[in-house]
This record gives C-alpha cells, sequence and structure tokens, in this order.
C-alpha cells in the first residue's frame, strides 16, 4: 500500500530549507552522489519530525533508508571547517 500524508507547511518553506541544505553541503565540500538524500527530501524529513512528530522509524521507512542514517539526517551536527 503507498500511503501519502500531507506537511501543513508552505513548499517554499521545504524549498528554503533545501536551499540551506545545498548551501551547507557546498560549505562542506560534499561532493555529489555522496548523501542518500537528495536536500529537498531530508528537508521534509526534517519538517515531519519537528512539526508533526513523525516517528524515526516511519522516516526512515519513507524515505528509504536505515534508522541509523535518518537519525543521523536529524541529529548529527555537521561543523564546517
Amino acid at each position: 500500500m503507498l500511503y501519502t500524508a500531507v506537511l501543513d507547511v508552505k513548499r517554499s518553506t521545504a524549498e528554503h530549507l533545501a536551499r540551506l541544505l545545498r548551501d551547507h553541503r557546498i560549505a562542506a565540500g560534499t561532493r555529489k552522489g555522496r548523501r542518500a538524500l537528495g536536500c529537498f527530501r531530508p528537508a521534509v524529513l526534517v519538517l515531519r519530525w519537528f512539526i508533526d512528530g513523525t516517528r524515526l522509524t516511519q522516516l526512515a521507512r519513507d524515505n528509504g533508508l536505515s534508522a541509523s542514517t535518518s537519525y543521523r539526517y536529524l541529529h548529527v551536527r555537521h561543523e564546517v571547517t
């Protein structure tokens, strides 16, 4: 079964967050293809976690990620050097 969810946030908010993530990846020197997801899907993942309190296991499942990878998208701070 395929389920869709509606996130009560403007698409422009998710797109803005995705641009911030992209800019951070560029500043950190992350090479293309090194992340499991592009920038938009992690932006939505984070918004779902903050706004709806979606469980980590559900976020992982919805994005085809392991729970540990989803955790890193949410909790690991990446310092720019």
